[in-house]
């Protein structure tokens, strides 16, 4: 694989049952890569061990006095010069290849599966951690990848140069054929408490990302409330002990280096002062203790490549174990393996959820009144097709057909969720609206329903001169110089241009006022007529517009009925609904039997309940 052929065309399944699995599974899937790097790399490091041998055999020449012998040394100097420029610059080469495609292949991986779980992935992983994951995490995992096979062309190049050593010097290269093991060995039990120290830098950078995303993303509310200053302190806190543990961690590994440092310069003093014992009784060569030598110092360089592989070992898994997790993540929590159906289910089916026994019919306006308000949001999930419990409960069923068992882009183009804090990605309004859809709904109408008039205005105002098409004006990112009211809006006009066959709205209209709300909730079910919508909602201007209204109660549906027809005669829907207290409740049933009140008079509790909201209805139509 190739840079310049990036993307991959599929970037595979991953082994996503831990982190080292992982690892091993992007090492497999980039072998070929892996060998060429290693091929260079031996070619370089070779290049290298034979300078040693090469010095020693030319200096044996020149005390012999044999000038033809000499020449080929210097042949085989150059030769070797050769092989280590042309090794080192294939080698970066390839290494950086390898770096560069396995970043790539877990980013696609990533934003794969960003895209196969949608809104339900920050619900089971906190926005910063994937933040952490898709950037810094992504650079680490790809350093262990492509410093592999560098690490493994070091070892060879140690081999060769201790067999070399043995065949050459036998009497001085059984030293450093013994030295080398503990060279490469000695930092093994410093690697342990480094590796439990870089893991908690890395836990302590994932908690100040995770919190200085969250707090960008909070700044518009952060600021109404005057909390920056608190949040501030919260990240210079969390900052000072990423430092404090990246001091921590640094440390060790300075220790590491410092062994590597140290050993190979006891080595090669045991060598020289051995070896020059040697060489005045005669038992050596002048030429074989330079080579020793020389090879000894020249051992420094593949030495390196051991630490740098275990520094990347130690960063990487962490990382790794953070990819793996959210690689692991499905649309459904039990994991179970189903086979997908072949094409979306026939138009016009029922919205069918086994668990709470919610069914909205087919081309219908179906109003669901929770009390609880997570209830409502893991409901809206559900009726998506991505339950966030795995309780065991059967798939929401849309024609019959399990959303789960359905193919992803089938079940998408089915049935489309709008979650209650909607995001607004950053480009123009045209932009915004250009969504996958049904081709029968424009955005002129979608935005009129939706009562977005304010909304085109406000951005063209704020619109840079020589724009005079609202759809042209740009909309900055998540919206946030737009109110919560009007980013609402806009996002349920993107929902009603896709004009999905199932639409699910989770509290659409929170941010608006009354007025707005009554004229959203006609042009909703206007727009919508003969299409199956699902709006989850308490207020009462939403729910006297649905065809029919389904109180959920206590993970289950209490009641059925039509917003007027419960509030008359379900206690429980009155009281998610109009706010009606414990004390209004109890009084009830006395004030309706007049126990309490003078004939022909009514109950002040009487007057709080159903009137109420169905003033509020009459008034705002």
């Amino acid at each position: 694989m190739q840079i310049s052929d990036l993307p991959y065309p599929d970037p595979g399944v991953p082994d996503s049952r831990s982190g080292p699995r992982f690892l091993w599974w992007l090492g497999r899937n980039q072998l070929g890569g892996q060998l060429k790097s290693l091929a260079w790399g031996v070619l370089h490091h070779c290049g290298i061990a034979g300078l040693p041998f090469a010095v020693g055999l030319g200096i044996e020449a020149v005390v012999d006095g044999n000038g033809g012998r000499l020449a080929l040394i210097g042949g085989l100097l150059l030769l070797c010069g050769v092989a280590i420029s042309l090794g080192d610059t294939m080698l970066h080469r390839t290494a950086v290849t390898n770096w560069i495609t396995a970043a790539a292949r877990v980013q696609q991986l990533l934003a794969r599966k960003t895209a196969e779980l949608g809104a339900a992935l920050t619900r089971r992983v906190a926005a910063g951690e994937v933040v952490a994951v898709s950037t810094g995490d992504v650079e680490k995992i790809g350093w262990f990848v492509e410093a592999v096979s560098r690490f493994l062309a070091a070892a060879v190049a140690l081999v060769v140069i201790c067999a070399g050593l043995l065949v050459y010097a036998p009497a001085l290269g059984w030293v450093v054929a013994a030295g080398v093991p503990v060279l490469a060995l000695a930092v093994l039990p410093l690697l342990p408490p480094a590796t439990k120290r870089a893991d908690v830098q890395r836990e302590k950078a994932g908690r100040a990302t995770e919190l200085a995303s969250d707090t960008v993303a909070g700044l518009r509310v952060l600021r109404g409330i005057g909390g920056e200053e608190l949040f501030l302190g919260r990240y210079r806190e969390a900052s000072q002990e990423v430092r404090r543990a990246a001091v921590r961690s640094a440390r060790m590994w300075a220790v590491i280096s410092a062994v590597q440092v140290l050993l190979p310069g006891l080595l090669l003093l045991a060598v020289v002062g051995y070896g020059s014992k040697l060489a005045l009784d005669g038992r050596i060569t002048v030429g074989e203790l330079v080579a020793v030598f020389s090879a000894v110092a020249m051992m420094m360089y593949p030495l390196r490549h051991f630490e740098e592989i275990a520094m990347a070992y130690s960063f990487s898994r962490p990382s790794a174990k953070r990819a793996a997790r959210v690689l692991s993540l499905t649309r459904t929590d039990t994991g179970a393996a189903v086979a997908p159906v072949a094409g979306p289910p026939a138009p016009g089916g029922d919205l069918y959820d086994p668990e709470t026994g919610l069914l909205a019919p087919a081309g219908r306006f179906t109003a669901v009144v929770c009390g609880d308000p997570d209830l409502a949001g893991r409901l809206a999930e559900r009726l998506g097709g991505h339950p966030t419990e795995a309780s065991g409960a059967p798939s929401v069923l849309l024609g019959g057909v399990a959303l789960d068992e359905m193919e992803l882009a089938a079940a998408r183009s089915c049935v489309l969720v709008q979650d209650k804090d909607p995001v607004l990605l950053s480009g123009t309004l045209r932009e915004l609206l250009d969504v996958p859809a049904s081709g029968q709904v424009g955005a002129v109408p979608a935005l009129g329903a939706a009562q977005c008039s304010d909304v085109l205005a406000a951005l063209l105002q704020a619109a840079p001169d020589g724009v005079g098409d609202p759809m042209d004006a740009r909309i900055t990112e998540r919206g946030r110089s737009l109110s919560g009211g009007q980013r609402q809006r806009l996002a349920l006009a993107r929902s009603l241009v896709a004009d999905p066959e199932v639409l699910v709205l989770d509290e659409p209209t929170s941010a608006v006022d009354s007025h707005t709300e009554a004229r959203i909730a006609e042009g909703l079910s206007a727009l919508r007529k003969g299409r199956t919508t699902v709006v989850l909602a308490s207020s009462p201007l939403l729910l006297d517009r649905a065809d029919q209204v389904a109180l959920v109660h206590e993970g289950r549906v209490a009641a059925v009925g039509t917003h007027r027809e419960l509030l008359a005669a379900e206690p429980r829907y009155r009281a998610v609904v109009t706010r009606e207290t414990d004390e209004e409740q109890h009084a009830r049933p006395a004030a309706e039997s007049g126990a309490h009140a003078p004939a022909g008079v009514r109950a002040p509790a009487e007057q709080t309940f159903a009137e109420k909201a169905l003033t509020e209805i009459e008034e705002s139509a």
